[in-house]
C-alpha cells in the first residue's frame, strides 16, 4: 500500500516496486501515556514492555481492544523537518506518540510487518495530528505535523524495548 504522505514531505526517497532494500532504523525515545486525565503530559521510560495484542504495559491506552491503539511511533526526521519549516518548537514527549524513531519512514511501514528490538509490530493506520494534540501544545502543531504524524501500530510478538533498539521492516 503507498504511503498517503508525499515523500518529500517526510524527508524520505519515494519508493519503487523496484525497491527491494527494507528499511532499518533506532529507536531514539519511548515515552508512555501515565494513567490519569488525557491532558497530562507524557513520561519518558528507558524502557518498555510490550504485550502482544495489548500494548505497552503501564501506557493508558493499553488493552483497549481496538486496531492500531497498541502503539504510536514517529519519525525524528519529521519532527525536525516540521520545525525547520515552521518555527513551532516540540518535544518528542509533546508529539504524544510513543516511540520516536530514526531512520525509518513510519508511514510506509503501514500495512507491514516490522522488528522493534525483539519485538513485532504490525503498522496498523497514520497517527493523524488532531485537536487534541494542539490543544495541549501550541497553535498550529496539528496543521505543521500533518502527513508526518507517525504510524498506529499493533504489538504481535511482545519483548521489552529500549532506546537503541534497531527497527527493521520485515520482508512479508
Amino acid at each position: 500500500m503507498p504511503s498517503p504522505y508525499h515523500p518529500a514531505v517526510m524527508g524520505f526517497a519515494e519508493r519503487t516496486p523496484a525497491a527491494t532494500a527494507l528499511q532499518h532504523g533506532a529507536v531514539e525515545a519511548i515515552h508512555v501515556h501515565a494513567p490519569g486525565p488525557r491532558p497530562q503530559p507524557m513520561v519518558a521510560i528507558e524502557e518498555a514492555v510490550l504485550e502482544a495484542g495489548t500494548g505497552i504495559r503501564g501506557d493508558r491506552y493499553a488493552g483497549l481492544g481496538i486496531p492500531g491503539t497498541h502503539i504510536t511511533f514517529i519519525a525524528a526526521e519529521g519532527i525536525e523537518a516540521m520545525v525547520a519549516r515552521t518555527g513551532i518548537a516540540l518535544t518528542p514527549a509533546e508529539t504524544r506518540r510513543n516511540v520516536l524513531t530514526r531512520g525509518v519512514d513510519v508511514n510506509a511501514l503501514v500495512g507491514r510487518r516490522f522488528r522493534v528490538g525483539d519485538a513485532i509490530c504490525l503498522g496498523v493506520k497514520p497517527c493523524t495530528p488532531c485537536d487534541h494534540l494542539e490543544s495541549v501544545t501550541r497553535p498550529g502543531v496539528r496543521a505543521a505535523l500533518s502527513g508526518q504524524g507517525g504510524l498506529r501500530a499493533d504489538v504481535l510478538v511482545g519483548a521489552v524495548i529500549r532506546p537503541g533498539d534497531q527497527i527493521e521492516e520485515l520482508d512479508d
